[in-house]
């Protein structure tokens, strides 16, 4: 088990934070957030986060072939290769650090100011970053403001609801990775994405397992999988930007003439030529 960046108390952290400057504030956030990467990216080198990651890869698969665009990014501890599994072919990551950067083009900023232009991303994902986020409703508007309007957003999270949220109600393994922060229920996030106008599409759940024991990807996984049942320690959100439309009143939809016709109306689109013919016919006999 990894010591995690959280280990201290809380409250006297926060009545410390108030009473610091912007640029010092924001600095004690890196240094945060630069402990957090380090641990989750030894705890996924691990047999147990290895688990992790391969439940996770079989979750974001079929997610990621319906995604297409031309950017993404990933924001989380990185040390995975995640966003490979996308079409997207321009992947772009995030560090707190220069220290922690796995590439020359690796996003150096806080999670709060991301030096990206208004809706430039295709797909954006929070990888085990809203857990431990010191301000997680401005990251949330932060990715969805870099959003496309057609653009995905990928949340993956701890769910509280699980065998690993049973493991957390001993206060000593809240200050370890990789159960430090807070996690939040699925309404949870559902009222935080509504909040910047985003709606959920779907959940997934995986990871499930009974407390104390490894990710086997069993039969217990396996089932839980089949009927998505909201107990794995995994949860996969996935949302869109709410865009409504309106249609106003006593508009006439338009007439647009179609070149063809799928397969499926063929059949009654020659039928009703035959019978036109046919019609025609009997019309010209009677006339002579």
């Amino acid at each position: 088990m990894w010591k995690g960046p959280f280990g201290v108390n809380d409250s006297g952290a926060d009545k410390a934070s108030a009473s610091l400057t912007a640029e010092e504030r924001q600095r004690q956030h890196a240094r945060q957030l630069s402990a957090h990467v380090r641990a989750m990216r030894a705890f996924f080198e691990g047999p147990d986060g290895q688990d992790i990651l391969t439940a996770e890869r079989e979750m974001l698969a079929p997610l990621f072939e319906r995604c297409f665009g031309f950017h993404s990014l990933n924001l989380g501890p990185g040390g995975n290769d995640l966003l490979s599994l996308s079409a997207i072919r321009h992947a772009i990551h995030w560090s707190p650090e220069a220290a922690l950067a796995e590439s020359p083009s690796t996003l150096i900023c806080p999670l709060t100011q991301l030096a990206l232009p208004d809706e430039s991303m295709d797909l954006v994902m929070l990888h085990h970053l809203l857990e431990v986020a010191p301000e997680p409703h401005r990251l949330l508007r932060e990715a969805a403001r870099v959003l496309r309007s057609s653009g995905c957003l990928v949340i993956v999270a701890w769910q509280p609801l699980s065998g690993e949220g049973l493991l957390r109600l001993d206060p000593r393994r809240r200050h370890i990775t990789p159960w430090e922060g807070s996690w939040r229920t699925p309404a949870a996030l559902r009222d935080w994405l509504a909040f910047v106008d985003f709606e959920i599409e779907r959940i997934d759940y995986a990871g499930f397992h009974l407390p104390g024991l490894r990710l086997r990807h069993g039969w217990l996984e396996r089932m839980g999988r089949r009927y998505n049942l909201p107990l794995g320690s995994l949860m996969l959100i996935r949302a869109r930007r709410n865009v409504g439309y309106v249609q106003p009143l006593n508009a006439k939809r338009p007439r647009v003439a179609i070149p063809g016709v799928s397969i499926g109306q063929a059949t009654r689109v020659h039928s009703r030529e035959g019978h036109v013919k046919r019609e025609s016919r009997r019309d010209l006999s009677e006339r002579g």
